[in-house]
């Protein structure tokens, strides 16, 4: 089975999301038997690449709320981060254009190392004072993921690489309905929209578990003429 996850490494709701699926992962009975894709979603396209503001301004600016309901907003986020057991900065992180960084976790998938520097990228960017919108400090996560610095810089030095990919992701989220992230769609037949609770995802995989090979109905036992054979011999209508 599949579950391909729309997200964006600016998106707070994607950041915990991601570590409630993966509870929600481990008490579903065929886990190893589920593959994980991770798909792209840009929450601020329009934004230059460089042009980082503080998340506090940004939000009050975007919402209207004052600096200090603004605060109250990430302190709320900031608890459910925690429950999920994921550090989380409530003030003093930035907001940014995430396009390359979707470009280099999709060069990522090409070694199988994608999830690995998702991780390390949600936890620089919601649980670190350093910003992950800064060209060094991307080159530097994906080194720790484990991909080739070499490699990684070419990525980044050309504008092209890997965005043909990113567009695709972002374009398939639209057909899909998906106006927001986290978005998570279950072999094409299930959606679950948002970081929801990891029940609530244990219960999704089952269902889409149970679609891919429905129960078997048998019917006509009752007949009388329905007589058959098995190792013991045959039936005497």
């Amino acid at each position: 089975m599949r579950v391909e996850i729309w997200s964006d490494v600016a998106c707070p709701w994607c950041y915990i999301g991601k570590a409630r699926f993966e509870q929600g992962l481990q008490a579903f009975a065929h886990k190893d038997d589920v593959e994980v894709v991770f798909r792209s979603f840009e929450l601020d396209p329009q934004r230059a690449k460089g042009d980082t503001v503080q998340v506090l301004p940004m939000l009050a600016g975007k919402y209207g709320m004052s600096l200090e309901q603004a605060k109250q907003a990430e302190a709320r986020v900031a608890a459910n981060a925690a429950d999920a057991g994921l550090g989380y900065l409530a003030e003093g992180r930035d907001h940014g254009n995430t396009f390359d960084i979707h470009r280099v976790l999709h060069f990522a998938k090409t070694r199988g190392k994608q999830n690995e520097l998702l991780d390390l990228a949600y936890t620089a960017n919601f649980a670190e004072e350093r910003s992950v919108f800064d060209d060094e400090r991307l080159v530097e996560l994906a080194v720790q993921a484990g991909l080739d610095e070499t490699e990684v810089r070419a990525v980044l030095a050309d504008a092209t690489a890997f965005a043909a990919d990113v567009r695709a992701d972002e374009q398939e989220a639209q057909m899909l309905g998906a106006n927001g992230v986290p978005f998570f769609v279950l072999d094409r037949k299930f959606g679950v929209s948002g970081g929801q609770p990891a029940e609530v995802f244990t219960e999704a995989l089952q269902e889409a578990w149970a679609a891919q090979a429905p129960a078997l109905k048998v019917v006509g036992n009752a007949a009388p003429d329905g007589a058959v054979c098995g190792p013991d011999g045959c039936e005497i209508p």
